[in-house]
């Protein structure tokens, strides 16, 4: 099963996430793809492990390439945490996969992570609403990210966006 959830800064989409793994799954894994520069992201990653502290999560940090991780076990569950993190990885870190590769090395990755777990939770960002006009880099990014939620809807058996911490089903699970 392919769950993806999104939601604006602060949403509560990662608590709704793990909520879903913890209800779905024994056996768990947080794959974080979080790099951790400077205080504000040192913070959010101590704020997330905090969340899941003593839900019975293993955790995996993996920033690129998840075509290419190999697990040692098989999970009931994943949370991938997140995204839109993972994207400004492949698109900027030197050694991602760059603006030509990055979306099919991301979807590649995703179906990777589903031979190791029977229900994948994809936390995802939404940051298609304000409108403002932002230099190239930056609009190059917000349109990958639209297309990866466009891609991984389709493949999804659910979606949901978490808004102000009320859970929506955009997408039922079948």
């Amino acid at each position: 099963m392919l769950i993806l959830m999104t939601g604006g800064a602060a949403s509560g989409k990662s608590e709704h996430a793990e909520r879903l793994v913890c209800e779905k799954a024994q056996s768990r894994l947080y794959l974080a793809t979080m790099q951790p520069f400077g205080k504000s992201a040192e913070a959010r990653i101590a704020r997330h492990r905090a969340l899941r502290a003593g839900k019975g999560f293993a955790t995996v940090e993996r920033t690129l390439d998840l075509a290419n991780l190999r697990l040692s076990q098989q999970y009931d569950g994943i949370l991938l945490e997140d995204l839109g993190n993972l994207l400004a990885n492949e698109l900027f870190a030197p050694e991602g996969a760059g603006a030509e590769s990055a979306f099919d090395s991301i979807v590649a990755g995703v179906d990777n992570l589903q031979k190791y777990c029977e229900t994948l939770v994809i936390v995802s960002n939404e940051i298609f609403a304000d409108g403002v006009p932002y230099p190239p880099e930056t609009m190059q990014y917000i349109r990958i990210l639209g297309e990866l939620h466009q891609k991984l809807t389709g493949k999804a058996d659910a979606v949901y966006e978490s808004v102000c911490g009320i859970l929506l089903s955009v997408k039922e699970e079948k």
